[in-house]
């Protein structure tokens, strides 16, 4: 038999392996890279991990393997981080991503559902999120993606994960723009955060107030300052800079992160600029708007 056809032979894997706080999108996460094409294994004991590896790579129809991995785990996650050291010489292209959440909204969405949280053991919500976060802890320092879906919806979530999977080759780099609003908070998953604040707020001219900065208009009057131009130069030649030494470091996806007050206006305006300038130099770009819509 040849060895292309065994199903002995072992070949090369891509493995997704997501993880993160409980109720923060794991399962819209899944659903996901299933629409993409990848083979996934839901709520996976922990201690499951390497077998299920092993045995993908001994399946010759499957070289693309999402594994959900939750904190039902337990103490099965002190040696998650033992397997995925091995998993690179093992033949294993990994990528882990960190679902992240404030506990705010996590506890709004549990109450919503009316579930308990998994660690919870008859006491109080919060005391279930403060259990897991410390069981996650060294997942999440050590995560490829860290996504923070706390003012996110869903579809923005899938938007964030195709985005991450959809390219193939190893060697590129990655790269969110996201725009927000420094009062609701800078986004936890930033690598980058841009201030536009030194600009003239559109706000208070009252024919742009109800206009955004997907409208031509604002975008004109924001890029238009002084300094605004020479501002989305600067972010566009930082992320240049950065790439190859991230890729050497393993590190394939980078978000920006640019904000103004409110996250309508300004931010929005220079998301989009540095967006097109990344696209032109060949990166693969996602601009998102977080907060877009809230006031």
């Amino acid at each position: 038999m040849d060895a292309d056809q065994d199903p002995l032979t072992q070949h090369p894997l891509r493995l997704a392996l997501v993880t993160g706080m409980s109720g923060a999108g794991r399962s819209t996460a899944a659903r996901a890279l299933e629409d993409l094409g990848w083979f996934v294994i839901d709520n996976m004991p922990p201690s499951l991990l390497l077998a299920a590896v092993d045995l993908a790579r001994r399946t010759p129809d499957v070289d693309r393997v999402g594994v959900v991995l939750d904190a039902r785990g337990g103490s099965f996650f002190r040696q998650v981080r033992e397997m995925i050291d091995q998993l690179p010489a093992e033949g294993v292209e990994l990528v882990t991503v960190f679902l992240e959440a404030s506990d705010e909204a996590l506890v709004r969405r549990f109450e919503s559902s009316r579930r308990p949280h998994p660690l919870q053991h008859g006491q109080r919500i919060l005391d279930g999120l403060a259990a897991e976060r410390a069981l996650l802890a060294d997942l999440r320092a050590s995560a490829d993606v860290v996504i923070d879906t706390t003012s996110i919806n869903v579809h923005d979530l899938r938007r964030r994960i195709e985005a991450a999977f959809t390219d193939t080759s190893p060697l590129r780099l990655t790269c969110t723009v996201l725009s927000f609003g420094f009062k609701y908070g800078i986004p936890v998953d930033a690598d980058m955060v841009a201030d536009a604040r030194f600009l003239p707020n559109p706000y208070w001219d009252e024919t742009l107030r109800p206009l955004t900065g997907l409208d031509e208009r604002v975008a004109a009057d924001v890029l238009g300052r002084p300094g605004a131009e020479e501002f989305v130069a600067s972010y566009e030649e930082l992320v240049r800079i950065v790439t190859d030494g991230y890729l050497r470091e393993g590190k394939r996806y980078v978000t920006v992160a640019v904000g103004c007050t409110g996250g309508k206006h300004r931010s929005v305006a220079i998301a989009e600029a540095l967006t097109a300038r990344l696209r032109a130099d060949g990166l693969d770009v996602t601009c998102l708007h977080r907060d877009l819509g809230r006031e």
